[in-house]
């Protein structure tokens, strides 16, 4: 009996113990302050990437992306397990990483189902182990690089031709100086070159300017009416030497607002296509009318039609559906580039509808301006 209650003793103290450790245990776990690990990007990076304009990029030395701009996941350079997405990318990163060089290069970035992106890359170690990328989306740039270097190849080469009948047209007239008609019939010739030169060069010019696609600071209240009736008396002598009949519909007391030399160039130049690619003794319609903020000015003719798959592209600089017909016919290929430049300087848009052997229709929508808005032409 008394061993018994030795042992129930000797438990129970052993038990007390425990109880007291534990509870001991348990209050220095509430009182201990964990450990805070360090800061995977340190704060002054962090601010500095923050105010960048550049996508940016830091990464580990695992090559995780640690920190990435929204600018970088736009772009598409970031994978959803936080991965670089570019091969070129990587590899300059790893460059750098081994000899600590700063570097740059410039590449192109493909993503399924989006459209290429060119970018500049310039990646350069820091402190930590850590690598900073920074990104320059370019591709607006290498475009308008691209449209620069084709227009100016366009432009030597649409010159070439004039320059070079008028230089030929020219020794053939001096060979032939003892024969008028010959004489005069070169130098007939050598006025129409003259005149697809002039007329070449101009538009041109005319190009240069509305290719920003910005407000024109001359803007003014125009009368379509009167740009109308310019427009058909612009191609009238074409027009007869062809049998072809111009006619006119336009609602009264419309109005734009915009430039008045641009816009005069755009009808003009719709009205002088529908003239030269009808066959004689056709007709071309020009019809304008309102469209609830909007004026629709219209030009359509009977000629020989665009096929689907080219109406995509004859807006296009230099962009001729039948090369020869234009040739024949003076063509410039600057034409309806022109107009579309026109409608977005004014703020609107160029619709087309064509159908091969049945004609074509070219159709300027413009917003409308009341007379009152402002001082009449």
């Amino acid at each position: 009996m008394e061993v018994s209650w030795i042992l129930a003793g000797a438990v129970g103290v052993v038990l007390g113990a425990l109880i007291t450790y534990v509870w001991w245990f348990s209050e220095r776990s509430q009182d201990a302050v964990p450990p805070s690990p360090g800061p995977a990007v340190p704060p002054d990076i962090s601010t500095v990437l923050s105010v960048l304009r550049s996508s940016a990029l830091v990464m580990d030395q695992q090559e995780r992306v640690l920190r990435a701009s929204a600018a970088a996941i736009g772009l598409g350079l970031v994978t959803d397990d936080d991965q670089l997405r570019s091969a070129e990318l990587l590899e300059l990163v790893r460059r750098v990483r081994r000899d600590g060089e700063v570097r740059e290069a410039e590449f192109e970035i493909r993503i399924r189902r989006r459209p290429p992106v060119y970018v500049r890359a310039r990646v350069a170690p820091l402190s930590h182990g850590l690598m900073l990328a920074l990104v320059e989306d370019r591709t607006t740039e290498q475009r308008v690089e691209a449209l620069r270097r084709d227009f100016v190849a366009n432009v030597s080469h649409e010159l070439k031709t004039p320059i070079g009948a008028i230089s030929l047209l020219a020794e053939a007239v001096g060979e032939a100086r003892d024969d008028p008609e010959a004489v005069e019939r070169f130098a007939a010739r050598m006025q129409t070159e003259g005149e697809r030169l002039t007329r070449l060069v101009q538009q041109i010019i005319d190009l240069s300017r509305l290719q920003a696609d910005v407000a024109s600071a001359d803007a003014g209240v125009v009368t379509v009416g009167d740009l109308v009736a310019e427009a058909v008396e612009h191609s009238h002598t074409d027009a007869e030497a062809k049998d072809i009949k111009i006619t006119q519909d336009v609602a009264p007391g419309l109005h734009l607002r915009g430039d008045r030399a641009q816009l005069h160039a755009a009808v003009s130049n719709l009205v002088e296509n529908a003239v030269t690619y009808s066959p004689p003794g056709s007709a071309v319609a020009v019809a304008a009318s309102a469209d609830g903020e909007d004026v629709r000015i219209t030009v359509s003719d009977r000629g020989v039609g665009i096929a689907p798959e080219e109406q995509e592209r004859i807006f296009e600089r230099f962009y001729r559906v039948d090369p020869a017909r234009a040739r024949a016919t003076g063509g410039t290929g600057l034409g309806l580039s022109i107009v579309k430049h026109v409608a977005a300087s004014n703020g609107g848009t160029v619709e087309v509808w064509s159908e091969p052997g049945l004609g074509s229709s070219f159709t300027l929508v413009l917003p409308a301006r009341d007379v009152d808005e402002g001082e009449h032409e």
